[in-house]
């Protein structure tokens, strides 16, 4: 389909200012029983990462696990429309940095090697993670590429959209390479090979299925692919996204699916030790995990993985988090620490 991109004058109306209550991933919430069931349930979520660390001691190197609320099925159906991967909002172009020359080879072209070479000493020394950044800042202007189709197993999606922004301007796009950067120092210190899907080194992409298969291509061990959602005012705190069985065309999770929840698990797990950030109160039932079937960067791996949505970009107490340095680098050791929990059992 032909993309148009929002006018930053009507970046507001993009959102939907008459139904506020449907965030960009499409999904409608009903504002009092979601109050009702987080309230509810976090506190549970809390009180067991509290009991965790008396028990544990500071000395303890498992994570707490963010689970299911009691009753709660694992089991998902595909999102109405719209996805934390790829049926984003568009965000504002004229905060957005430049980018290289429009090239129909840059979704083909390859990431950046890690820099750090295989076999590096440290706890996670033979382990690859790939940290796959949301999104790319120059999307906005190659709407026409990333507007293409490409199939992920059990339907067809957009190759990649633009992502969310904060009121203020600050893209997704920044922030999700921000924190793939500072995650990927992180770990390399702890041994691992690092590889990003992107680094600011192509003009726009890659397509979910690329992101996809450079996670299968560099046979990792985890894979995390970093997001920031794009709700309405009032929604706010993070998620984790699990990939449920998918077994169409191209597409087989089921043998990741158990590792990938593990994994899913330990990183919220730390996300929330590590940052503070509330578990979303307008998804997952105040969990922290959403279980879906219609995102092709999930659908078409072949090695563990998740998705992060480490807040909401229009809600000023989230977004005054997602815009501090210090607050993303917090966000990076989070997750770091979840992965690395994750690989060492």
């Amino acid at each position: 389909m032909s993309y148009v991109g929002p006018d930053p004058d009507d970046f507001e109306d993009f959102y939907r200012d008459d139904d506020p209550q449907r965030g960009h991933n499409g999904r409608r919430f009903s504002g009092r029983p979601v109050l009702v069931t987080f309230a509810a349930l976090v506190p549970t979520a809390l009180a067991a990462w509290l009991l965790w660390q008396v028990v544990s001691g500071p000395g303890e190197s498992e994570p707490p696990k963010v689970l299911p609320a009691p009753g709660q099925s694992s089991t998902a159906s595909p999102s109405p429309s719209g996805s934390a991967e790829d049926e984003k909002s568009s965000a504002s172009p004229s905060k957005s940095p430049a980018s290289a020359s429009p090239s129909r080879s840059a979704s083909t072209s390859a990431s950046k090697t890690p820099t750090k070479a295989p076999g590096g000493t440290g706890p996670l020394a033979g382990k690859v993670v790939v940290i796959d950044p949301g999104h790319n800042p120059g999307n906005f202007r190659h709407t026409a590429d990333i507007n293409r189709t490409v199939n992920v197993g059990n339907g067809s999606k957009e190759c990649d959209t633009t992502g969310t922004s904060t009121n203020a301007g600050y893209t997704e796009a920044q922030f999700t390479l921000d924190v793939a950067r500072r995650m990927r120092t992180l770990l390399e210190q702890q041994g691992a090979t690092v590889k990003l899907t992107q680094n600011g080194d192509r003009a726009w992409g890659p397509c979910v299925d690329e992101r996809a298969r450079i996670g299968n291509a560099a046979h990792a061990d985890a894979v995390v692919s970093v997001h920031a959602d794009g709700s309405a005012a009032g929604n706010r705190g993070f998620h984790v996204i699990l990939p449920a069985s998918v077994h169409a065309g191209a597409a087989d999770t089921r043998p990741i699916v158990g590792t990938s929840r593990d994994l899913g698990e330990r990183v919220a797990g730390k996300f929330l030790q590590v940052t503070g950030e509330p578990p979303s109160n307008y998804i997952g039932g105040g969990t922290a995990l959403d279980t879906r079937s219609d995102l092709g960067g999930l659908n078409l791996s072949t090695v563990p993985k998740v998705f992060i949505e480490c807040g909401n970009m229009r809600d000023s107490q989230d977004a005054s988090r997602l815009t501090s340095g210090s607050w993303r680098q917090k966000a990076a050791q989070g997750i770091s620490e979840g992965i690395v929990s994750f690989l060492r059992g």
